[in-house]
């Protein structure tokens, strides 16, 4: 009995020390959600502004034409896809994988009419592990990624779609809501459509508005891809957060239960040592 005993506060002291880690990370994800998502708010009025003078020069310009603005046959298809680097995320990872594959599965019949783009570790694995060639990817980054860190993963994205190598391209990656509720999300990039704005501003344009349109609509991708990722960041937090309340919360109900056990052990154990005690006493008497 005594053995059951000790094994059962070890039990208990192991819980305890697991609800402390999971309440601190649990701490730490909540202090860096509220950055990642000031980081993604933040980031917004910057491509609405984007969005807004591309938009006035293709309502206002007539016979303004570009690649990124005309959709083509589609022989081949781009995915982006934004993943964390560490896991204790809950389904953060796992819902934007699952995403992306049954879309692949859905529209492709071969590795040859896809190409894929990755961020984040645990997508590289997951890709390779599975033997799907991925063309370039971007591991290590920060909490609080600048545009600088995914500049050129961006920028191969958007040119492989201007040089005809993909006919579209899709950005996946988890939508961010609130800190329980992030959408496993799949937005056509390119060709962009639903540029058009309605604004007041008058714009003039040197050398052209082509010329201006040329320089603006691939930094208005790019700009859309990075938004994504601070997205992603704000959702992968979230995710964290609550994966690590829920643990907090397991811990605390197991620990409950041990010492329920623990309790009625110390019971049993006392009740048999008075039992003995009085056994002997009437043995002597």
């Amino acid at each position: 009995m005594a053995k059951g005993i000790r094994e059962i506060k070890r039990a208990i002291r192991s819980k305890q020390n697991m609800k402390q880690i999971t309440k601190a990370m649990e701490m730490v994800a909540a202090s860096k959600l509220r950055k990642a998502q000031m980081a993604a708010e933040s980031a917004r009025p910057y491509a609405d502004k984007l969005k807004e003078v591309v938009g006035s020069i293709a309502a206002g310009t007539k016979g303004v034409k570009h690649p990124m603005l005309e959709t083509r046959e589609v022989k081949k298809t781009g995915y982006l896809v934004i993943t964390s680097d560490r896991g204790l995320a809950g389904g953060y990872n796992a819902n934007v994988l699952r995403k992306v594959m049954t879309e692949i599965r859905e529209r492709h019949n071969s590795p040859a009419e896809y190409s894929i783009f990755v961020i984040g570790s645990k997508g590289r694995d997951f890709f390779k592990k599975r033997n799907i060639p991925i063309l370039e990817e971007v591991t290590g980054l920060s909490d609080s990624p600048t545009f600088s860190d995914i500049k050129s993963i961006a920028a191969a994205a958007v040119r492989n779609f201007e040089n005809g190598s993909y006919d579209q391209l899709f950005l996946v990656y988890n939508q961010f809501k609130n800190a329980i509720t992030q959408i496993p999300t799949v937005k056509r990039l390119l060709p962009m459509e639903d540029v058009s704005v309605e604004t007041t501003s008058a714009y003039e344009y040197e050398p052209s508005a082509e010329g201006v349109l040329e320089v603006l609509l691939p930094k208005y991708a790019e700009t859309l891809i990075y938004s994504a990722l601070l997205d992603g960041k704000a959702s992968e937090f979230g995710a964290k957060m609550t994966a690590m309340s829920s643990a907090t919360k397991n811990a605390t109900k197991m620990i409950n239960e041990l010492t329920l056990s623990y309790n009625r052990a110390r019971q049993a154990s006392i009740t048999q040592e008075i039992s003995e005690i009085v056994a002997g006493a009437n043995a002597q008497g």
